[in-house]
């Protein structure tokens, strides 16, 4: 009996084991569609980015502001060392130096001019969520609207300088950096999400 216990207590270790271990590579290489992140701007579109990318390192060794980090497997095989932005943690300042170092096209080369940047630089696009802003609760804040790099064309405020963002937004990040609330009244939904997102 002791013997047959045992068989079947080492079977059973074996196959949660082996759950286990598939279920941790699974979440390794499959793609995380929910997380929110942005791309460079510039970047391509996700999948031909992700293709042309060849994760050399060299727009984050540019970047002014340090706002690149690079995808370890938390967003999948896919997108393993490619850059990507946290607009919370720090935000994209539209320098466009990205671009201008990027071997391969995988981002860009634009100049830093409104209309180039207004053109081609599709990060995402901020949503404001009244229920958390001071200036729809009654308390002038205007933060987001100061922060803009394309004040009154991305963005433009009203009485108590409650915010609207505007068609032409970006998605810089700047908005949702700045924002003094927390969680943030602000927030940039990526290019890649927008299409599953409620619009805004």
């Amino acid at each position: 009996m002791k013997r047959r216990h045992f068989l079947k207590e080492l079977i059973a270790g074996a196959v949660a084991s082996s759950a286990l271990t598939s279920s941790l590579a699974e979440a390794a290489f499959s793609a995380q569609t929910s997380q929110r992140y942005l791309r460079p701007p510039g970047a391509l579109a996700e999948a031909e980015f992700e293709s042309r990318c060849i994760r050399c390192g060299q727009c984050g060794e540019v970047c002014p502001n340090r706002c690149i980090e690079y995808f370890n497997f938390e967003n999948g095989l896919d997108s393993l060392n490619t850059p990507y932005i946290v607009p919370r943690t720090k935000a994209c300042i539209l320098c466009m130096k990205c671009g201008q170092a990027c071997p391969t096209g995988a981002i860009k080369p634009l100049a830093r001019t409104a209309e180039d940047i207004l053109a081609h630089v599709k990060m995402g696009k901020a949503r404001v969520e009244k229920s958390l802003c001071l200036s729809y609760q009654g308390k002038t804040c205007g933060v987001c609207y100061r922060a803009c790099p394309l004040q009154d064309v991305a963005i433009r405020v009203g009485m108590l300088e409650q915010p609207h963002v505007l068609d032409a937004c970006v998605g810089c990040g700047l908005c949702e950096r700045s924002c003094i609330q927390l969680p943030q009244a602000i927030k940039i939904i990526p290019e890649h999400m927008r299409k599953v997102s409620i619009p805004s």
